[in-house]
């Protein structure tokens, strides 16, 4: 059913089916882009590569054509591109793993297979993108507290972590200012309908007005 269109008899390939896999792939690649535009923020020039990566990784299988050496000086040099690109969000690095899946697929020929892959995974991620499916606890927070050296961290909070919160663990405690503060991270989760504000007011009176970062853990924020 997902045979490949190539002919496995020819010892090259022909016009028509290249055009075919280009077409498909760049076809396929506009699907992936627009799928990502509309589930994520993003810049005109990463949907711009989301679209044409699928045809250059074809164009790319296509060259190599089995051959091991060329094949492995691929690699280095894809690997060479992601050490010095930006780091992406999971989404992104998810989308251009989707888009070179694709590419690899129609370079192979497997064009039927590239497009049902396709249509299976657009639909996952629109469903896991505008459900509640695969959704965190929003009540999930970071908290990083400054806090002075004589003063006990080990019960100071207990109080107050009962009132606005569920659940409290430490998970991280260094000193800085020349050993003259703590900061402590704690990974907590709110309490339902708590105000924020009057938390941290309760927390500050405790840590002698230093400095409080309350924030999702999807941001990584320093103090």
């Amino acid at each position: 059913m997902f045979n490949s269109i190539f002919d496995s008899t020819s010892t090259g390939l022909d016009i028509t089916t290249g055009l075919i896999c280009a077409a498909v792939a760049l076809g396929l690649g506009i699907v992936i882009a627009v799928t990502h535009m509309k589930t994520s923020q993003t810049t005109k020039g990463f949907l711009i590569t989301l679209a044409t990566l699928p045809m250059l990784v074809m164009a790319v299988m296509i060259m190599i054509n089995g051959n091991l050496g060329t094949s492995i000086a691929i690699l280095g040099a894809f690997s060479l591109i992601r050490f010095r690109s930006v780091q992406g969000e999971a989404k992104d690095l998810l989308s251009v793993f989707f888009a070179m899946t694709v590419g690899l697929a129609c370079g192979m020929g497997h064009i039927l297979f590239a497009t049902a892959i396709t249509i299976v995974a657009v639909i996952a991620i629109l469903i896991f993108s505008y459900t509640h499916l695969l959704e965190p606890n929003k009540e999930q927070r970071v908290l990083k507290i400054v806090i002075p050296e004589d003063l006990d961290y080990e019960e100071v909070f207990d109080e107050i972590f009962t009132k606005y919160t569920t659940k409290t663990k430490l998970v991280r405690m260094k000193t800085i200012n020349m050993g003259s503060l703590y900061k402590l991270t704690y990974d907590v989760t709110l309490r339902q309908g708590i105000k924020e504000k009057e938390f941290l007011d309760e927390l500050r009176v405790k840590n002698c007005n230093l400095k409080i970062l309350l924030s999702h853990p999807c941001l990584e924020e320093e103090i």
